[in-house]
């Protein structure tokens, strides 16, 4: 009978044991890829002027920042092809100082001959604009764009400053207001200003380049004051375009190891979201329980060193976790003062039910404000990392991590990033 005690014991025992082992948790490798999808874009902001007759101006207003330019291009009607515009390289909104320009910038704004019509006596030409019977229908000059002081047509032109006047107004931060006023009512040659185009960008000149041929839109605009197809060029190619700076990931089992919502940040996501350094907040991930790996990506693919990625490029990583675990990640938008892009809540987890997650996981991505400087026009702000003189030089914002939540408009996150996993 004790024999038999002892056997049910062992039994019993053996049993227990058994239903305390865990199950064994999957395990899965990933690769995860972070592209920059954003459409390249090479002008910042533009929009049109209408028709300004003398005696009266247009205004309008805009921003832009230190590297900027902006540049338009309105008719000189009583000609065949002559506009205003500033001169060749567009007119530089701040000087080598970072200061802002500001006033009467009326020297540097030339009249322009398109070259694409014979020129006839201004005011009296009969296929000029106020005279012809229809649009286009002067000689073809076959010319490319030139100053008219450099144009031999054997006429006489009122002086710039006769006709027109262009004053800008520093607004404060990095807005700016232009006006262009037609004073040519008070010369001996009276003529309206056709409606026209402006643009902010950066590099050369995007309306003509002096010596060559006009573009179609540009001869439209010169001849006949048709400003449509150079506009609708102009906004196709016009809006916000960011690089995402090299960032950081943790896989996790807890709360998230990157931010906390609604709480001051860290030194490590500062410097992340500010200045695009993920290597303090890499080092501090590291020492937090509950983060069972954790990385940076800083070199994108197909390069050989580290860099932010620009429109088509991508970074990509591996990892290996088990069930149970969670993705996270941060990455700055780089054209801002301290916003990042991350997963929503805690992130993503890497399993559903046992099986490892894979394909486009953009959907789950928002879009952050670190809380630690005060927010600049997006793509604008000259304490922005492409134009800020030196790290961490923007005004104190003393706030808390959260969705971004300002004054101006982004584009939605999945037109500026898609995030993709792959189960190895």
């Amino acid at each position: 009978m004790k024999k038999l005690l002892i056997l049910s014991l062992i039994l019993f025992l053996s049993i227990a044991c058994k239903d305390n082992e865990e199950t064994p948790k999957a395990t899965e490798n990933f690769t995860v890829t972070i592209e920059n999808v954003f459409s390249t874009k090479p002008f910042f902001m533009s929009g049109a002027t209408g028709l300004i007759m003398p005696g009266e101006s247009e205004s309008f207003s805009f921003y832009a920042g230190i590297g900027h330019k902006l540049s338009f291009a309105t008719m000189f009607v009583q000609s065949n092809d002559l506009f205003y515009a500033p001169d060749a390289e567009g007119m530089s909104l701040y000087d080598n100082n970072r200061n802002a320009l500001s006033g009467d910038v009326t020297s540097m704004i030339d009249l322009w001959d398109a070259g694409t019509e014979v020129n006839q006596e201004p005011g009296v030409g009969p296929d000029q604009a106020p005279r012809q019977s229809g649009p286009d229908t002067g000689a073809d000059e076959n010319g490319t764009v030139n100053n008219i002081m450099d144009v031999s047509d054997g006429f006489t032109y009122p002086s710039d400053e006769e006709i027109i006047r262009v004053e800008i107004t520093h607004d404060g931060g990095t807005k700016f207001t232009a006006t262009i006023s037609n004073i040519s009512n008070t010369s001996n040659l009276p003529t309206p200003f056709a409606p026209g185009v402006w643009l902010v960008y950066a590099g050369g000149n995007p309306l003509f380049t002096v010596g060559e041929v006009s573009s179609e839109g540009l001869e439209d605009l010169a001849e006949d004051g048709n400003q449509s197809i150079l506009s609708d060029d102009i906004t196709d190619n016009t809006g916000y375009v960011s690089p995402f700076a090299p960032g950081i990931w943790a896989v996790f089992d807890g709360d998230n190891p990157i931010h906390t919502i609604g709480q001051a940040t860290t030194n490590g996501l500062e410097a992340l979201a500010e200045d695009g350094d993920p290597s303090a907040l890499a080092g501090n991930l590291s020492q937090q329980s509950g983060v069972r790996s954790s990385g940076t990506f800083t070199v994108p693919v197909g390069a050989s060193s580290a860099a932010p990625i620009l429109p088509g490029e991508k970074y990509s990583f591996n990892l290996s976790a088990e069930e149970g675990y969670i993705l996270n990640f941060a990455t700055m938008l780089v054209q801002t003062n301290d916003l990042y892009v991350a997963f929503t809540g805690q992130g993503v987890a890497l399993f559903n039910n046992g099986t490892p997650i894979s394909g486009d996981i953009t959907s789950q991505i928002s879009l952050f404000d670190v809380g630690t400087e005060v927010n600049e026009y997006p793509g604008a702000g000259n304490s922005q990392a492409p134009r800020q003189g030196s790290p961490d030089i923007g005004d104190d914002e003393n706030g808390v991590v959260g969705l971004v939540n300002d004054a101006f408009t982004y584009p939605s996150v999945g037109d500026m990033i898609k995030v993709t996993i792959t189960a190895n």
